[in-house]
């Protein structure tokens, strides 16, 4: 067997059996190559499983490389496997979600004044499901935590980086719930992830969890 095709196929084995996104350092590494050869093997194989339309594709998410299901494919799955763990958002929650992806850092008050309504409730649900975090504290009086998202963010939306959200009109019209994945379910009511420690939320939204 060709070395080159031995270790696509190593690369391609890899990333099966791996239930998360692995880096290219990490892939180049465990398979004994430089960066630059696993980046042009990667991406041949990204375009085969895009030309073959089977089953699965390879993508760039979170930083990474995985194997997802192809999106064609996700209506019948998400019937058959209904029972799978998802993630319940209200329709506020992901709202408030999708300015945090745009405006990222942001401070509660500039969140707020945004939304024209309180986010402490919506914010404090986001970090329960590891969706959102505190990112820092911004440079004026009071320091006020800054808040952005996390990997786990790109993960539920199948994004590599940021960059890689689609362009908004206007933050006050974005609408993520046109994209948002099955393992996203909208609701009217905002939630907490019960096995949450409270303790851990900044100061700031204690009094709104």
């Amino acid at each position: 067997m060709e070395e080159r095709t031995y270790t696509k196929g190593l690369l391609e084995a890899l990333l099966f059996l791996s239930s998360d996104p692995i880096k290219l350092s990490a892939l180049a590494k465990s398979a004994g190559i430089e960066k630059t050869e696993a980046r042009e093997l990667l991406d041949e194989l990204i375009l085969d499983y895009q030309e073959k339309e089977g089953g699965f594709l390879l993508r760039e998410i979170a930083g990474g490389y995985q194997f997802i299901t192809n999106q064609k494919y996700s209506e019948v799955l998400a019937h058959i496997f209904k029972d799978k763990k998802r993630e319940t958002l209200s329709r506020g929650t992901l709202d408030t979600l999708a300015i945090i992806a745009y405006k990222q850092p942001i401070t509660l008050t500039e969140l707020d004044e945004i939304r024209g309504v309180s986010s402490r409730a919506m914010v404090a649900s986001l970090m329960s499901k590891k969706l959102v975090k505190a990112v820092g504290q911004k440079e004026v009086p009071g320091r006020p935590t800054l808040y952005g998202t996390t990997n786990e963010f790109l993960l539920h939306f199948g994004l590599s980086k940021l960059t890689d959200l689609p362009t908004p009109v206007e933050v006050k019209e974005l609408k993520f719930e046109e994209f948002s994945p099955e393992s996203i379910i909208v609701t009217d009511e905002t939630e907490m992830n019960p096995d949450f420690d409270l303790s851990t939320l900044p100061e700031e939204l204690q009094d709104g969890a």
